[in-house]
């Protein structure tokens, strides 16, 4: 399969982006759409993949603060390739940005693969649309690939 990745802003990847993210944390995870989108939004970076019929099937966003997140990709294109290729966009991103650090924020029981990664939790544990989460960063140099499954 061959895609096509652009980087956008909020306003010109908005409405591409606000249709993943609905279509995946508010009707799939049924994450409350006020919780969804936020001011970060506004001044993030933005990675939309499209397919071969130029249909956006992922996205994920570089706040920042260098916090990689937001990560939804459409049910039928849920690979490792798209995975790799969305995180290896938003990771080149955040170097072109120099980002000294990637942070990242994931559930409470993934913590330990995170930390076996080189991650570092900081910070303490909190609340998200009533999952327990927990913020932790690694030197941008020697960033692995996560547990996409369990970042949000």
């Amino acid at each position: 399969m061959t895609f096509t990745v652009r980087t956008v802003d909020w306003e010109q990847g908005k409405v591409l982006v606000q249709s993943l993210r609905e279509s995946v944390f508010v009707v799939e995870w049924r994450i409350p759409q006020t919780n969804e989108f936020d001011s970060q939004d506004e001044t993030a970076t933005h990675v939309v993949i499209f397919d071969d019929t130029d249909k956006a099937i992922a996205t994920g966003r570089l706040t920042q603060t260098g916090e990689l997140g937001r990560i939804a990709v459409n049910r039928s294109h849920r690979t490792l390739l798209v995975y790799k290729t969305l995180f290896a966009t938003l990771i080149d991103c955040a170097k072109k940005q120099s980002f000294p650090k990637i942070n990242v924020v994931c559930n409470l029981d993934s913590v330990s693969y995170h930390r076996s990664l080189g991650f570092k939790p900081y910070g303490r544990v909190f609340m998200d649309a009533g999952v327990p989460r927990q913020r932790l960063q690694c030197e941008a140099k020697q960033f692995p690939f996560p547990d996409v499954e369990q970042i949000h």
